[in-house]
């Protein structure tokens, strides 16, 4: 990813803008699917009429998930170009496929708009989608257009498959089951501040040109991050079920007491233990952050945390892709962070909140 169209870049005078009330609601919605491949042999019809046609594979069971994005509550287009945000809408909604250790196949996108956007606009954000479909290997099947008088309003509905055998929910933890991360955290709430700041530069100067360069990983992981279909898939090859899992899109505390709330267990993580990036470090300390605090509390991760048995313990060992990061303990009354310093602080859920005004 490169960092050349983040941050209020100014825009060409001879782009053309054409406006999307030339081709209405069914002519946009034509021009925008047109260009999106059938992948699936379980996709029969896709957009063009009056609903989408699926083949259910046989013995496997159906998972369902949606998520919704609202501009100015959880993403801010004076940093966040078009593109890349279309290519996170859709990652961010198969994640929750994955960490049912499901394959989703299919999505179906909606999207809201106010009169501001052209209908070039709308293709970058469909790009970054059609991009996202490529990447993971699914359909985009319909969805549905309307106008907005606030900004832009993004639904996308993602369906996936899993045997029933292999499906993982919240609910499963054991006794003694270890607790594993998978890749770095912390590194998206880092980006975030990073563009943050530097908008408040811009704002403050109107002329100070934003310097991103040295930030890209973290920004990257802020803007552009990648659904784990990586890591259902090794743990396929592994022959590793995890007992119970969760993507991390709240923050790392939130969701290990996601985990011990639907499993009814409690856990112990070590703070030496927590992954994260050298990149996600410097940044961290440029901004007086704690690390641990950025990893607990950042969220936006979508890396998948998940609890499996010792017993397998030895399938995952030396993977790169995987961290160690606790235990289940029946000998504890609540989930708690062992500190380096040797103190046990009890986990509290500090990240993203919906309803918190804003």
């Amino acid at each position: 990813m490169t960092i050349e169209s983040v941050l209020l870049r100014p825009k060409s005078n001879h782009m053309s803008r054409t406006e999307l009330s030339s081709l209405g609601e069914f002519g946009l919605i034509k021009h925008l699917t047109d260009h999106f491949p059938v992948r699936r042999g379980s996709t029969i019809l896709g957009p063009g009429d009056d609903a989408a046609v699926l083949k259910t594979p046989q013995s496997e069971l159906t998972v369902v998930t949606t998520d919704l994005l609202i501009e100015g509550v959880h993403f801010d287009l004076s940093y966040v170009p078009l593109k890349h945000l279309g290519y996170k809408a859709v990652a961010v909604n198969l994640s929750d496929v994955y960490a049912m250790n499901a394959m989703p196949q299919q999505i179906t996108v909606s999207i809201a708009l106010s009169n501001r956007f052209s209908l070039e606009a709308v293709e970058e954000l469909y790009a970054g989608m059609q991009a996202a479909c490529e990447r993971y290997d699914v359909d985009l099947i319909g969805g549905d257009t309307s106008s907005s008088v606030s900004g832009l309003v993004i639904s996308i509905t993602a369906i996936g498959y899993v045997a029933p055998d292999k499906l993982v929910k919240r609910s499963g933890a054991g006794s003694g089951d270890l607790l594993v991360v998978t890749g770095d955290l912390g590194s998206a709430f880092l980006g975030l501040q990073i563009l943050e700041r530097e908008k408040q530069v811009f704002q403050a100067t109107k002329v100070a040109q934003p310097k991103l360069e040295e930030y890209e990983y973290i920004i990257g992981r802020q803007l552009k991050p990648e659904a784990r279909k990586d890591v259902v898939e090794w743990l396929q090859k592994l022959d590793v079920v995890p007992t119970s899992m969760i993507d991390i899109s709240d923050g790392l505390a939130s969701e290990v007491l996601h985990l011990a709330d639907q499993s009814e267990r409690n856990f112990v993580i070590y703070e030496e233990k927590l992954p994260f990036a050298p990149e996600a470090q410097r940044a961290s300390d440029e901004l007086n952050l704690e690390m641990t605090t950025c990893i607990l509390n950042g969220g936006e991760e979508y890396e998948l945390l998940f609890t499996i048995r010792q017993s397998d313990y030895d399938k995952i060992k030396g993977n790169p892709n995987f961290t160690v990061i606790g235990h289940e303990s029946d000998e504890i009354k609540s989930s708690v962070l062992l500190t380096r310093l040797g103190q046990s602080l009890p986990i509290t859920a500090q990240g993203w909140d919906a309803f918190l005004q804003r």
